[in-house]
């Protein structure tokens, strides 16, 4: 029973984390990365598809992306659909691929993203505390129910919190190497 209850709240912390990873990659830095464009959809056909599925996207340096369309057709709704993403790039097409360009940031606007991304990381750690409090309230109601002793539950609390400060510590190392990213020139 107490192994069910760390399993779900590991699972719990886990998906925290990788939660976080996703909306930091959303962040951006001066540096052009692929995933950058993710959220990027593409009326393709009349259905919304993901940039990536109907073009080839590459960084050919790290302040550029070079978007080719598998379809010459495409070209278009693609340049349409980066403009509508509101990325803070605008598209330049020459007919047969489109190049961004990542514009350089400045340092006030490096220190709004690092307040930006403070806040996605405490998020993240509200999620993990979350699934300690859900786990250890289960551990009390099976106490309470007398389906484990008061040493099973101290200990239980225990390595709950264990498990806490292990993701907490993750949440913290990914929000300061995005920090570090952001801030480096």
């Amino acid at each position: 029973m107490i192994d069910g209850v760390f399993k779900a709240a590991e699972n719990k912390m886990k998906s925290a984390l990788e939660a976080l990873g996703n909306e930091l990659k959303k962040v951006r830095t001066g540096r052009a990365q692929v995933s950058m464009l993710d959220s990027v959809k593409v009326n393709y056909y009349g259905t919304p598809t993901p940039l990536n599925q109907v073009a080839a996207v590459s960084t050919p340096d790290a302040r550029s992306f070079l978007i080719s369309p598998w379809e010459a057709s495409v070209l278009k709704d693609i340049e349409s659909a980066l403009v509508k993403a509101d990325l803070g790039m605008s598209p330049q097409n020459d007919g047969k691929v489109i190049r961004l360009k990542v514009p350089e940031l400045t340092e006030e606007r490096r220190k709004d993203l690092v307040k930006t991304v403070k806040k996605i990381a405490e998020d993240a750690r509200v999620a993990v505390r979350m699934a300690r409090r859900e786990a250890n309230d289960e551990v009390k109601k099976a106490e309470k129910a007398k389906e484990i002793s008061e040493d099973d539950l101290k200990r239980s609390e225990a390595e709950i919190q264990k498990l806490t400060d292990k993701y907490i510590a993750k949440v913290d190392e990914a929000g300061d190497d995005k920090e570090k990213d952001l801030m480096t020139v």
